[in-house]
């Protein structure tokens, strides 16, 4: 009845993968520092709105999910090449995952095996995967004044990034006879069983994702500074499931967000 089962573990490969994520950031700013016309600082945070998609798998498990309303936040540097184009490094936290609210599919649990033949059984309950992610994406960033004397600037901005997934939790709510099939028409159940089960399925899940992003917005400067509104997305590549036989699912979110960059160097 859960996504994957799993104990969250720390490992040596772990901290290995934090100190070279940290090794490119860094590498990263002191780069774009030396070319840079001038430099920004700013954060950014507002709505995301993640799914879990599952392409063409047929997989039962990872079929499904709906969105889900969640949050992102995100520090970042801009680093202004020309007048028209900059480059946009950032730290940011993302709720990623998806839900499910209905008939759905499980592993067949221990306790049904010796009287079911089959891998899933289905139930009528809630599910929700709730996945938190750091991500770096590296933007690049083309803007237009909307006239020669506007504060308002137009932008889109597009890049690649990498993910590392902080924690994964599956929550699952509810109570519903148990059925050999999803029209319900053969219950193999006596009555109603309790779905209400909070479980860590991070070991179970990749920790690296590598994907896109992307965001158009609108800027009003003051003074160098500006205040901005954006919305866009990211999507990622690879496939978050460990084991095949859990299905195939892609992490991706919707975001609307806004925010406030400080000019550093001039």
């Amino acid at each position: 009845m859960k996504l994957l089962r799993s104990i969250t573990i720390h490992n040596l490969s772990d901290m290995k993968s934090k100190i070279g994520l940290f090794t490119v950031i860094t590498a990263i700013f002191i780069t774009m520092n030396v070319s840079a016309q001038s430099i920004n600082l700013g954060i950014r945070g507002g709505l995301s709105i993640p799914n879990l998609s599952n392409g063409k798998s047929d997989n039962p498990l990872s079929s499904g999910y709906s969105s889900r309303l969640a949050s992102d936040f995100a520090i970042f540097g801009e680093f202004q090449i020309s007048n028209h184009f900059a480059l946009k490094p950032m730290i940011e936290y993302s709720e990623q995952g998806g839900k499910k609210n209905g008939l759905q599919a499980f592993t067949t649990p221990v306790e049904f095996s010796q009287r079911v033949n089959q891998p899933y059984i289905y139930a009528d309950y809630k599910s929700t995967a709730k996945l938190n992610y750091v991500l770096v994406p590296v933007l690049a960033k083309v803007g237009w004044d909307l006239n020669h004397q506007s504060n308002f600037r137009f932008f889109v901005e597009v890049g690649p990034f990498g993910g590392y997934l902080l924690s994964a939790k599956q929550i699952t709510s509810g109570s519903s006879p148990i059925y050999l099939d999803p029209e319900k028409q053969n219950p193999i159940s006596s009555g109603p069983i309790s779905f209400d089960n909070k479980e860590n399925i991070r070991s179970d899940l990749r920790h690296f994702n590598f994907g896109i992003s992307g965001n158009i917005g609108l800027a009003y400067r003051l003074n160098g500074n500006s205040i901005f509104i954006e919305g866009g997305g990211n999507y990622g590549f690879i496939n978050i499931q460990k084991n095949a036989v859990n299905g195939k699912n892609h992490t991706g979110a919707a975001t609307v967000t806004i925010g406030y960059s400080y000019r550093l160097k001039r």
